[in-house]
C-alpha cells in the first residue's frame, strides 16, 4: 500500500512538472501567459462569488440601518402622536370646565343667594335599586349631609347622604330612595318625582299623584317645588311619557332626567339658600 501511493504520488508529480513544461513551451511560443489564463480561470467563479457575497452583506447591513432608522422614526411618531392626543384631551377638558363655569356664572346671576362649593366626581356606584357618586370635598370644605348637589346647569344631581373629611357621598336622584316634590313648569301640577327603576329604564325618573284632569305634554319641564332640601325651580327632568296609574284615579309621568348621571365630572354642593 506504501509503495502504491508513493508511485500515485509521484505519477501525479511528474504529470505536474510536464503540463508547467508544456505550458511554458505554449506560452513562450504564442506569448500568451497560459499559467496566468488558468489561475484567471479558476479565480474568476471565486472572484464573482466574493462580490456576490458583498453585495449581499451591503444590502444586509443597509436594511438593518434603514430598519433601525424606520424604527425610531416610528417610535418618535407613536410618542409624538400621545402627545398631541394628550393635548386634545386636556384641550377638551379646559373647554367643558369653562363651559360649566360660563353656566355656573349665569346661575350665580339669576340666584345671587346661592352659596356653592365645586366637587369632582371621582367614583360611581349603581345597583338595582342604588345610584350613588362620590366626590372629592367632604366636611374639610364645608360640606355636610343633606345638602343638594346640582350641576353649573342648575339640574338636580343628588342629595350628600355621607360625608368623611376629604369626600362625600351623593345620592343621585336616579337611587329609588329619594323622592322629591316637583311641580310641572308650565302647568304647575305637583308631585312627587323618584328613581324609577324598572327593567329597560334604570335612567328614567317617575313622577307620580299628578291629578287625572292634567293634561301632560312630552317634553316639558320638571322642576323642584321647594323645600328645606332642595330650593325652588331646580331642573329634573323632561317628561317622556305618562299614563294612568293602577287605581286610575291619578297620572304619573316619565322623565328623562337633566342631569347626564353617568358623564358627570363636576357637581355643585349648594351648602346655603334663601328658602321662599
Amino acid at each position: 500500500m506504501k509503495h502504491y501511493f508513493s508511485r500515485r504520488i509521484r505519477t501525479v508529480l511528474i504529470i505536474a512538472v510536464l503540463l508547467a513544461v508544456v505550458l511554458a513551451v505554449v506560452s513562450g511560443v504564442t506569448g500568451k501567459n497560459y499559467p496566468a489564463m488558468v489561475v484567471q480561470g479558476v479565480m474568476t467563479p471565486l472572484r464573482a462569488a466574493v462580490s456576490r457575497m458583498r453585495d449581499q452583506a451591503e444590502q444586509l447591513y443597509s436594511y438593518m440601518f434603514k430598519y433601525e432608522a424606520l424604527a425610531a422614526e416610528n417610535a418618535m411618531l407613536k410618542e409624538q402622536l400621545a402627545q398631541m392626543e394628550d393635548d386634545a384631551r386636556k384641550a377638551d377638558s379646559v373647554s367643558r370646565e369653562n363651559d360649566r363655569l360660563r353656566s355656573l356664572v349665569a346661575l350665580k346671576d339669576t340666584h345671587e343667594d346661592y352659596v356653592l362649593v365645586d366637587a369632582y366626581v371621582i367614583a360611581w356606584e349603581s345597583s338595582d335599586w342604588n345610584n350613588t357618586i362620590t366626590v372629592n370635598r367632604g366636611s374639610a370644605g364645608g360640606i355636610d349631609t343633606g345638602m343638594c348637589a346640582i350641576t353649573a346647569n342648575g339640574q338636580v344631581v343628588g342629595l350628600v347622604t355621607e360625608v368623611g373629611s376629604n369626600y362625600a357621598v351623593i345620592t343621585t336622584l336616579l337611587d329609588s330612595s329619594l323622592e322629591i316634590s316637583a311641580s310641572i313648569a308650565s302647568s304647575g301640577h305637583n308631585g312627587m318625582v323618584q328613581g324609577n327603576h324598572i327593567v329597560g329604564n334604570e335612567n328614567l325618573l317617575r313622577m307620580d299623584y299628578l291629578p287625572s284632569s292634567a293634561i301632560i305634554r312630552n317634553n316639558e319641564q320638571v322642576v323642584t317645588s321647594g323645600s328645606t332640601l332642595y330650593p325652588r325651580d331646580l331642573i329634573l327632568g323632561y317628561i317622556v311619557d305618562a299614563g294612568f296609574n293602577d287605581t286610575g284615579v291619578a297620572k304619573y309621568a316619565i322623565l328623562e332626567p337633566a342631569a347626564d348621571i353617568d358623564t358627570l365630572e363636576q357637581v355643585f354642593i349648594l351648602t346655603s339658600y334663601n328658602i321662599g
